[in-house]
């Protein structure tokens, strides 16, 4: 007896804390070389191991017995935060996946991930039969009936089969809305909206410590808009995502920031201005972080409509003396034109000569250039700027690193931003060809630009 004893025990440790494995096949294999693994949280993704990817495409890694369950990530090409995908680890079995680059995830072993594949192409199937329901204009109610008693049934089936499972929570948050008798395409479309986020709470780790939150909120965001009025729809939509999210100062902050960061990238300034100027630089005033606040208020400030930043330089008199002036300073000029660029900048190089060329066929009143070198060699700026005497040149020292640059936002040379007479930003050309279309039809409105008002 006492040695069946000592054989149990010796068993249990392997038992209890057996190292489990994930496994994968990448298709096609010559397109993959690695694969790295994130433990996804609130606020990050940790780093927890990584592995090569075979000949073949197969790779294969080992979770520690002490790993935390919920959802991960594995990376397999740069940049990060686009070549990614998510599952669930349990600790509790292994998994073993293939990744296509046409299909996508699929999954040949790990209940839960299988469970919560097989729910989301069940919903995929039903959703699929209600909009072909829609879309055939018949008001058949019993057919109706049935296609949302298969939904709520479905639900119903995968919330109990899901019981005691991480998914669970995922499954119950995404429970759709059935409607309780037929109602048409605008009326079911508005119920969606007014519930979308009624299953769903923020202050849930589960769904915080991966990426549903956010998949969920940018969806909404941008999927729930009126085509007529697409900026109004957006900050709605925004209020009613700060609304839903409730007293979650982190996740709040967190969602908030990526929702600004999605406007700003893609160059929207009045949703992401309203984002910025409403919410998200309070809490980053509360949170004491220096460096969102700037970037939101250096954003704002760059925008179109405002006055551009001021800021010094040096520039010879009438008589060759070098004196000190300003940007807001500048006179005589319909527009002036904010140039940045760098000496080792390649696009740069190729556009500025053509800028010269172009600005050649203007005269003073109509346009001005002021050109801001974001650069780290004083003497090569200084030597190119011979050949374009008819700019105002401006040395960015630092590069990246620089109070102007800063101030415009300016992510990427050349960058153009085309002020009217009284240093109003009135576009922002991405580059020369944009910028001669855009000066071209101010001249021949015969106007400053979008804002006519002059200097009294």
């Amino acid at each position: 007896m006492t040695k069946k004893i000592l054989f149990l025990l010796a068993l249990l440790p392997s038992v209890l804390f057996a190292q489990h494995t994930i496994k994968g096949t990448f298709s096609p294999a010559e397109e993959f070389k690695f694969a790295f693994l994130y433990h996804v949280t609130v606020e990050t993704s940790i780093f927890v191991t990584n592995a090569d990817v075979a000949e073949d495409g197969t790779f294969e890694m080992k979770l520690s017995e002490d790993a935390v369950p919920g959802t991960y990530r594995i990376v397999y090409a740069q940049p990060q935060d686009q070549y990614n995908f998510d599952f669930i680890v349990n600790n509790k079995e292994d998994i073993e996946l293939k990744f296509d680059l046409e299909t996508g995830l699929t999954f040949d072993k790990s209940g839960e991930n299988k469970l919560y594949s097989s729910y989301n192409r069940s919903l995929d199937l039903i959703n699929k039969s209600i909009r072909n329901f829609y879309n055939s204009g018949k008001e058949d109610t019993s057919g109706y009936s049935k296609i949302f008693n298969i939904l709520e049934n479905t639900q119903q089936e995968f919330e109990k089969a899901s019981k005691g499972m991480i998914v669970n929570t995922f499954i119950k948050a995404k429970r759709p809305y059935v409607p309780e008798t037929f109602e048409d395409v605008p009326t079911f479309s508005s119920h969606i909206k007014s519930n979308y986020f009624k299953n769903i709470d923020f202050g849930n780790e589960t769904l915080q410590n991966s990426n549903f939150l956010i998949k969920t909120v940018l969806d909404y965001v941008i999927g729930f808009i009126d085509p007529n009025n697409a900026n109004a729809s957006y900050t709605e939509n925004v209020d009613t995502v700060v609304k839903a999210i409730g007293e979650n100062p982190k996740i709040k902050s967190i969602l908030l920031e990526i929702l600004w960061n999605q406007f700003a990238v893609e160059e929207n300034e009045v949703v992401a201005n309203y984002i910025g100027s409403n919410y998200l630089l309070d809490i980053a005033r509360a949170n004491n972080d220096n460096e969102l606040i700037n970037r939101i208020t250096y954003f704002k400030n760059a925008s179109i409509g405002n006055t551009a930043p001021d800021f010094e330089f040096e520039i010879k008199d009438e008589d060759e003396k070098t004196k000190t002036s300003r940007l807001s300073a500048l006179d005589g000029s319909n527009n002036y034109l904010i140039f940045f660029w760098s000496t080792t900048c390649s696009h740069c190089l190729k556009e500025i000569p053509l800028l010269k060329d172009f600005i050649k066929t203007k005269t003073k009143e109509e346009i001005q250039v002021v050109a801001i070198a974001l650069d780290d060699d004083k003497y090569r700026w200084k030597n190119m700027t011979y050949d374009y005497p008819d700019f105002i040149h401006v040395f960015g020292e630092g590069k990246w690193d620089n109070p102007i640059g800063y101030q415009y936002n300016v992510s990427g040379t050349p960058s153009y931003f085309i002020l009217d007479a009284n240093k109003k930003i009135i576009s922002k050309p991405y580059d020369i060809g944009a910028f001669k279309k855009e000066l071209n039809s101010l001249i021949k409105a015969n106007k400053p630009g979008l804002y006519p008002e002059r200097k009294q």
